[in-house]
């Protein structure tokens, strides 16, 4: 059978790339849970935000960014992958722990994108940056161990070797949405009595109360950020990094969470450039946060590969801007529904393939949050209006259209208007082709799909055992299964493996008396065996 080399030839000019420069740039990621753009910068003054302000003020701001899915584990699939969620498998809400109502799967398993699929940072690390993930992953698959150089809660890039660029994460969880009910005990930096209530909600104590706590949330994660900067100018890094703030998708409050709307899509994105490029300046273009990975690449300037459907807002490789973004929504826990949409500079359009079942959808999770009880009780009491009941209306429009400047909280659907035909008619032929040009698997049955993935088989597939081969010095690893990445590690004698493995693309020289070891794996499959092999 056929081995095949790992990675493309473009990335081999890259690895040497920042070698040159004493002090090379890096790139850090602040990424917050939760968080519609409710902060000082994007107009909201309900609760101080410093902060993330100055990142603004000393930024790039972009107004018009947007995540795929409404929901974590969907949403962070499109960003490590730059892939619809829908194109990869990953569009279901999740696949890991998955509930046991949810029948024909396991408890956990792991999407198997197309095999040309890496997730970007095996890119970065194969151009030697140093790349580190604290902590949260939810990718939809287990990373395989060329992913990253280090992630854990305790993953840093003060870890990595002098002078070595580094790409790090740090993540907070602190405006997620379960922190609505964990901080209860917590001093509320914001007056429930003077928060705005959306038309879309009752206007009960609960229910403010929640967004109070959802705005002192957001405060005590402006600290965390603080944190964050200060460590990095203490490190002596601040005057050499890019500094990205965004979100994994909308509020993590009823009816905006878990949603493909406006409100549940909109997210906050922030670049800081070190050098003070574009400092105080608004960006309106589309931006999916598929586009985060490719937009990274382009700033090492490495060239994104040509299957990625995320594209690069900035750097060397900085693409056209989109004229469209897309959303999706399927399994949500245990409800199974199938929504789309798309949005361009002036309409959104949604699309509800099951228009027989109403938008809510009874998640045990969601009703930890006492503003999602008090709006069921309200419900049942027959207090909601019209527009607070729309949630629960069935059947529901199968298409929906809506003006977003005019109509931000998407309350009037224009789908039947005649003044607004010839945008539906556009619009629905965008959605259309997008479902057909990016292969929309969610048209097929989650069990179904699990089963085409792993080859009709009850069971994952397994990495094949990579194959070592030494001619002189030089060692060269190849793997038959397609779509495998290859770690390895140069041992002395007597050393034994560690947990960190460099990624594999090109031949390498070891010097005699060492052992190479190696370990592959493409996503969704098991494992390889690790091989090692004795230089003479």
């Amino acid at each position: 059978m056929k081995r095949r080399m790992l990675f493309p030839v473009f990335i081999l000019s890259f690895i040497s790339l920042f070698s040159q420069t004493s002090k090379p740039m890096n790139i850090l990621w602040l990424s917050v849970e939760d968080l519609s753009p409710r902060l000082g910068c994007y107009g909201d003054p309900t609760v101080p935000t410093p902060n993330i302000d100055r990142l603004a003020k000393e930024g790039v701001r972009y107004t018009r960014a947007y995540t795929t899915a409404g929901v974590c584990a969907p949403s962070r699939c499109a960003i490590i992958t730059a892939m619809y969620q829908t194109s990869v498998g990953g569009h279901n809400m999740r696949t890991f722990n998955i509930y046991p109502e949810v029948k024909g799967v396991p408890k956990n398993y792991s999407i198997v994108p197309p095999p040309e699929v890496k997730a970007y940072p095996e890119y970065l690390r194969a151009a030697g940056i140093y790349c580190t993930n604290n902590s949260k992953t939810d990718y939809q698959f287990t990373a395989p161990p060329t992913v990253w150089d280090e992630t854990s809660n305790t993953a840093h890039y003060k870890n990595r070797k002098p002078g070595q660029p580094f790409f790090a994460i740090f993540n907070s969880t602190i405006t997620h949405e379960s922190q609505v009910w964990a901080r209860a005990d917590h001093p509320l930096r914001v007056d429930p009595a003077k928060v705005n209530v959306p038309p879309f909600y009752p206007d009960t104590d609960s229910v403010r109360l929640d967004i109070a706590r959802f705005y002192s949330n957001i405060s005590e994660m402006d600290d965390w950020v603080g944190e964050k900067l200060k460590e990095l100018e203490a490190a002596g890094e601040m005057d050499n990094t890019i500094i990205f703030f965004w979100a994994d998708h909308g509020d993590g409050l009823p009816y905006i969470k878990r949603e493909v709307t406006e409100r549940g899509l909109l997210v906050p994105l922030i670049v800081r450039y070190p050098d003070g490029k574009g400092a105080g300046t608004v960006v309106e273009d589309l931006v999916s946060l598929m586009d985060l990975g490719p937009t990274v690449m382009s700033m090492f300037g490495i060239k994104p590969p040509g299957y990625m459907q995320g594209q690069a807002f900035a750097g060397q490789y900085k693409a056209k801007p989109r004229k469209y973004i897309f959303g999706a929504r399927d399994r949500m826990d245990i409800p199974v529904d199938r929504v789309r949409s798309v949005r361009d500079q002036r309409f959104q359009y949604i699309r509800n393939f099951h228009p027989e079942l109403p938008a809510y959808q009874d998640i045990p999770y969601r009703l930890q949050q006492p503003g999602m009880r008090s709006i069921l009780r309200e419900k049942e009491a027959g207090r909601l209006n019209e527009v607070q009941m729309r949630w629960f209306k069935a059947p529901r429009p199968p298409e929906e259209l809506y003006l977003i400047d005019a109509d931000p909280h998407e309350l009037n659907n224009l789908a039947g208007d005649p003044a607004y035909g010839k945008a539906l008619k556009r619009l629905r032929k965008v959605m259309d082709k997008w479902l057909t040009k990016t292969n929309d698997l969610g048209r097929i049955p989650e069990a179904e799909l699990l089963k085409q993935m792993w080859n009709g088989g009850d069971a994952p597939p397994v990495t094949a055992d990579p194959l070592i081969v030494i001619k002189g010095n030089e060692v060269r690893i190849t793997d038959e299964t397609k779509g495998a990445s290859i770690g390895y590690q140069i041992l002395e004698k007597g050393q034994e493996p560690g947990v960190n493995w460099q990624v594999y693309t090109h031949p390498v020289s070891v010097g005699n008396g060492k052992t190479v070891v190696a370990v592959a794996q493409r996503i969704g499959y098991e494992q390889s065996g690790v091989v090692e092999k004795a230089m003479d």
